[in-house]
């Protein structure tokens, strides 16, 4: 993965691009709260020669803070300028987790510019299917990114899945963290707050590829349900698995998701 630094409209991102066929339209890759781009690197060894642009949302990773907080539909509009930047028209856009709130705002809000769109371990935003309170609280702190051994302690029961039997895949997770501010992680939280997509899922006319993990006890697998109903063009996909399955099923993940771009493409 490439890694530079981009001025978009007085905003510093910093950029990361998985160079892979050219012939390949590229993947744009929103990632989940308070993760900077290298925590997706186990995926992106996956998808192999599928191209992705990512970036550390501001006040994540490497991205300084914007000077005030930010909506979803700010990220959107700072996307578009980002791929202006890049050279890129049209993209197929992926959001994980927290980041498929982001995924389906730049769907909706520069619709010409996503062709395909996968939302993986999301929801459609505020009005959701929340998981355990125990599990959010939890969430509600950026404490586990900090502090291995409390990530450990608490993986299995916040993330599910693999994590429940081997919490030591935890520090194997943690070592690409990249920490940057309490703050940037709070900004987050703050954008999510209100937000939802209920209002005008229906009104997508991209195919979309949902995948939920069945072990996942943030965003329980009702919710991909849900927006697979409302969304027009949606089709679900469970995987077995907890709420980081992008990570640790990873190559399952970018199968799946492979077959989904190069299908819709013909």
């Amino acid at each position: 993965m490439q890694i530079s630094l981009h001025d978009v409209g007085g905003q510093a991102l910093r950029v990361g691009i998985h160079r892979g066929d050219a012939a390949r339209l590229p993947l744009l890759l929103y990632n989940g709260i308070g993760a900077n781009i290298e925590l997706v690197q186990p995926f992106l060894d996956a998808l192999d020669a599928q191209p992705v642009i990512l970036f550390d949302v501001p006040g994540v990773g490497g991205s300084p803070p914007p000077r005030l907080p930010y909506r979803p539909s700010t990220i959107a509009r700072l996307t578009a300028q980002l791929l202006d930047q890049l050279g890129y028209p049209e993209v197929d856009v992926l959001g994980v987790s927290w980041g498929g709130a982001l995924a389906q705002q730049f769907a909706f809000q520069h619709r010409r510019r996503c062709r395909r769109l996968v939302l993986a371990a999301t929801s459609p935003g505020h009005l959701m299917v929340p998981g355990r309170p125990s599990v959010l609280l939890k969430m509600a702190t950026p404490r586990r990114y900090k502090d291995p051994d409390y990530m450990q302690r608490i993986a299995g029961d916040v993330y599910g899945g693999a994590l429940r039997g081997a919490p030591e895949l935890a520090r194997k997770h943690l070592r690409h963290i990249r920490w940057s501010s309490d703050y940037g992680y709070y900004l987050q939280l703050f954008a999510g707050f209100g937000w939802s997509s209920l209002p005008w899922l229906r009104t997508l006319s991209q195919p979309t590829l949902i995948l939920a993990g069945t072990d996942d006890p943030i965003v329980p697998v009702v919710n991909a349900r849900i927006l697979a109903r409302l969304i027009p063009k949606a089709r679900l996909v469970t995987i077995h698995d907890g709420h980081l399955f992008l990570v640790t099923s990873a190559h399952d993940s970018a199968d799946i998701i492979l077959e989904f771009l190069s299908n819709a493409a013909n």
